[in-house]
């Protein structure tokens, strides 16, 4: 409720006023944020001030009302594409990120190949954890970064596209991230679904499913974390009119058993083949069942996972893949023909110290020792290489003899490749017995979602 001391009420919003709001832990209103967001994306607001702001936002929170309302002017600092000349349900997935996350690629192709249109916009892997576009940009000639015109053209063509977040998509989100980077207000699950909310809103979409990661290789190390920041997006979606459903799923290891990023759209091409690691399998079919069930394609999900099945046994997804390749510039005889791939000709295995089973595995530190091998970024302006990465040969519960292959370092240059193999040494625990086995996916959000 507004009061005298409100500058809201009174027309005349100040920067520092807001600041101060926040600071004391009041809300603020739709117009107080407008106002932040729109003079900060012009360049009027400077940035010490909205760095106080970030922080204030961080230690006090927001409240739902809040949230939904910087996501929205988040959202409509620039382009909103309007995509209604596609009859067809358009429906998008994002990750919070994770290691060996490579999914949105089979999403992507099972997803049009069944009737939908995917405009999925996505983002490079920072710290330990993977990103799409750089998966994508390990297949030669692929390009990412279509203008929008060029992004419906392929839309139209095939039902899915891929790309990079443009300078007319959501220019505050990219402003305020950096920023956030910066100042130690990434954490914040509140900036967090703004962030993602309002470049995925952007894309004209009408559902989203969100694949929200937990455990040891996640943002979100604990699941009740995961649950409120999924919660968070789930109803600020709702707010805005869509419709929104969030898996929390398991990231106490690796998804699948490749990590880097030609390494990983190898595995991608496996699974579009009706092959693959059965936990990557099993994931990507129930995301994708959630898309056709948002999108209308099916009633129920049981039905909806028999249409995901389909999709991929009667290769229309993977050849769906194929014209996606063609049409943004990349060589589609790398999807038939894997070895087109770049890939390190330097192995290294790293082998179990003892006999017994693999208890435990610090995903984070496999992320990182991938980062370490140049497979990512340690920082933004990082160049990335393709070709190395990690082959897992032992996940979690997998029985181990002595001197037997715990996992395989791809490489180029030997002391990253011996810094890695001490990182990757340490992050498998080696236990007497097999450990209970976990849930890959821990609860959907709505729990009445169906």
């Amino acid at each position: 409720m507004s009061d005298a001391t409100d500058p809201s009420a009174t027309g005349s919003i100040r920067t520092i006023d807001v600041i101060r709001k926040k600071r004391d832990g009041r809300e603020l209103s739709r117009a107080e944020i407008e106002y932040l967001v729109r003079g900060y994306t012009a360049g009027e607001i400077p940035d010490y001030q909205v760095s106080a702001w970030l922080m204030a936002a961080l230690l006090r929170g927001l409240n739902r009302t809040e949230t939904a309302a910087l996501t929205d002017a988040m959202l409509h600092s620039g382009q909103v594409l309007d995509l209604s000349e596609f009859p067809a349900a358009k429906i998008d997935k994002h990750s919070t990120g994770g290691v060996g996350d490579k999914t949105s690629l089979v999403l992507a192709a099972v997803a049009a190949a069944g009737g939908l249109v995917v405009p999925m916009i996505s983002g490079r892997g920072l710290g330990h954890t993977g990103g799409t576009l750089d998966k994508l940009e390990s297949i030669p000639g692929f390009q990412v970064g279509l203008s929008i015109a060029r992004f419906r053209e392929v839309l139209r063509a095939c039902g899915c596209a891929m790309i990079g977040q443009t300078a007319e998509i959501a220019p505050a989100d990219r402003l305020l991230y950096s920023l956030r980077d910066v100042t130690g207000t990434v954490e914040s699950p509140y900036l967090i679904c703004a962030s993602i909310m309002s470049k995925k809103l952007a894309e004209g979409i009408g559902g989203l499913v969100l694949d929200v990661k937990t455990g040891s290789g996640a943002f979100m190390k604990t699941e009740e974390d995961a649950a409120f920041l999924a919660e968070l997006m789930v109803e600020t979606g709702e707010r805005m009119g869509k419709k929104v459903v969030a898996l929390i799923t398991d990231m106490d290891q690796p998804l699948g058993l490749r990590v880097g990023n030609a390494l990983e759209v190898e595995e991608v091409i496996d699974v579009l083949r009706g092959e693959g690691p059965e936990d990557l399998r099993e994931l990507c079919r129930e995301l994708a069942a959630w898309m056709f069930r948002l999108g209308g394609r099916s009633a129920t999900i049981a039905d909806a996972k028999k249409l995901s099945d389909e999709m991929i046994q009667s290769g229309r997804a993977l050849e769906k893949f194929r014209q996606m390749v063609a049409l943004q510039g990349g060589n589609a005889s790398a999807i038939d023909d894997p070895k087109l791939l770049p890939r390190a000709k330097r192995a290294l295995d790293v082998t179990s110290p003892r006999t017994g089973y693999v208890g435990a595995i610090q995903c984070e530190a496999v992320g990182t020792a991938c980062v370490i091998l140049g497979g990512g970024r340690a920082k933004k302006e990082d160049s990335v290489d393709p070709a190395v990465g990690i082959i897992l040969h032992k996940k979690v519960g997998d029985r181990v003899s002595v001197g037997e292959p715990l996992c395989t370092i791809l490489y180029k240059d030997e002391t990253r490749a011996a810094h890695a193999n001490q990182l990757l040494a340490r992050s498998y625990q080696i236990a007497d017995s097999p450990p209970a086995p976990g849930k890959l996916i821990r609860r959907i959000i709505p729990a009445d979602a169906n």
